[in-house]
């Protein structure tokens, strides 16, 4: 099967799955959680070969390599985390755009080559994607927990609302993601300034400067939470800022630098 074939098959998974997540805004029917997951499965093992296919079977972190990278990671994640808890709605808005980025990488964006890397470079960038995909988790979970919140206050219980996972398990998991993701983003600035030569030289100092802001979002976020019991629109705005900052840090300087400067990052 060529890449192109396995490429289409992953993104209609993806669509399938989070249609069949996304049942009870249709029709009020309940989501059909085990086959959406069960198809989303087999769509991001499809992803990760196209992923190794298409670039060599290393990692390439060019611009839309990267965010179709990230998005595998994201879905992955979203696919262990519901083994452990019920959070199969997360894939209402993980799939649809992990098929978006894939289509992009696969079908409209250049051709690439895998930069050369020595392992400890490698062990800081997949540190670096564990850190961005449970952060971003986080972020859609937050506002996942801002709708619902709005909902319950304006008493609007909608049969859509059973296509999210449960309010006190949304807010719960939210918590325990950005410290999961805070330690991760610790070890991600510590192997960085371990690993990485030259911050000027390499076009990295503005990723730098926006991840450790990002980095204090969140650190302040979790001792909020752990001194005075943060929650609600406060949690969510944080999370919400430290994630766009995040996004900013790994995607808008990759993004001035290959497609405005026609730099490598």
């Amino acid at each position: 099967m060529t890449i192109f074939a396995l490429a289409f098959v992953a993104i209609v998974l993806y669509l399938a799955a989070a249609t069949a997540l996304a049942r009870p805004l249709f029709n009020g029917g309940t989501p059909l959680s085990r086959v959406a997951m069960s198809m989303a499965a087999i769509a991001a093992i499809a992803h990760a070969v196209v992923l190794l296919s298409a670039h060599r079977g290393a990692l390439d972190l060019h611009f839309f390599a990267a965010l179709s990278l990230v998005a595998w990671v994201v879905s992955a994640l979203t696919l262990l985390v519901n083994l452990n808890r019920p959070v199969a709605g997360l894939g209402i808005f993980i799939f649809p755009l992990a098929a978006l980025l894939l289509a992009v990488d696969v079908f409209m964006a250049p051709r690439t080559a895998p930069q050369p890397m020595d392992w400890h470079i490698k062990l800081h960038v997949t540190v670096a994607l564990l850190a961005f995909g449970v952060l971003s988790i986080a972020a859609v979970l937050a506002i996942l927990l801002a709708i619902q919140e709005r909902a319950l206050r304006r008493s609007k219980f909608g049969h859509w609302l059973r296509a999210l996972p449960p309010l006190t398990l949304t807010e719960v998991l939210l918590f325990r993601l950005i410290a999961a993701g805070f330690v991760l983003l610790t070890l991600t600035l510590l192997t960085g300034a371990l690993f990485v030569g030259d911050l000027f030289s390499q076009h990295l100092i503005h990723k730098t400067v926006l991840s450790i802001v990002a980095w204090i979002v969140f650190g302040t976020l979790v001792w909020g939470r752990w001194r005075y019991g943060w929650r609600g629109s406060r949690a969510v705005n944080l999370t919400l800022i430290g994630m766009g900052v995040l996004l900013l840090a790994f995607f808008g300087t990759k993004a001035v630098l290959e497609l405005i400067l026609h730099r490598t990052a």
